[in-house]
């Protein structure tokens, strides 16, 4: 948490045991895809729950969780599977994202190819155009000659 960008820097190993957190928001751990250690207060849980890391182990002062697991290739059904035309990918402990797969892209991966820049640019410049000559030929009677 507070790191930019969402990402765990160079150090896959977080020590959280002296914070004095009562809950872990969901997404706090949001992109922290190579983060394989992580201690905690004994009162929380692992992020993601105990399922997603492959050993967790609690003492008197902190509760440990190790060995990130991907979310994507667990026998467990996905709260929210990917949409047709994606793949899931891990983003953080218990966390998953559904990228897009070549070439589609959009709002659940719908629209195929790429956007249509030089019919935009067509349109876009003509109406530009267009409107700069209309204004010009009505505006410049008012224009004072010297």
């Amino acid at each position: 948490p507070g790191l930019p960008d969402g990402t765990e820097g160079l150090c896959p190993r977080r020590d959280l045991t002296e914070n004095p957190l009562t809950t872990l928001p969901s997404d706090s751990f949001l992109g922290f895809i190579h983060l394989q250690s992580l201690a905690v207060p004994p009162a929380l849980e692992c992020p993601g729950g105990s399922d997603t890391w492959q050993d967790v182990t609690v003492d008197r002062s902190s509760r440990l969780c190790q060995g990130q697991r991907n979310s994507c290739n667990t026998s467990a059904e996905l709260a929210w599977p990917c949409p047709e035309n994606s793949v899931c990918a891990p983003n953080g402990p218990g966390l998953i994202q559904c990228l897009c797969d070549n070439p589609f892209h959009g709002y659940k991966c719908l629209r195929e190819g790429t956007f249509p820049m030089l019919l935009f640019g067509g349109i876009l410049g003509t109406a530009t155009v267009s409107l700069s000559l209309l204004l010009w030929g009505t505006q410049r009677r008012k224009a004072k000659t010297p």
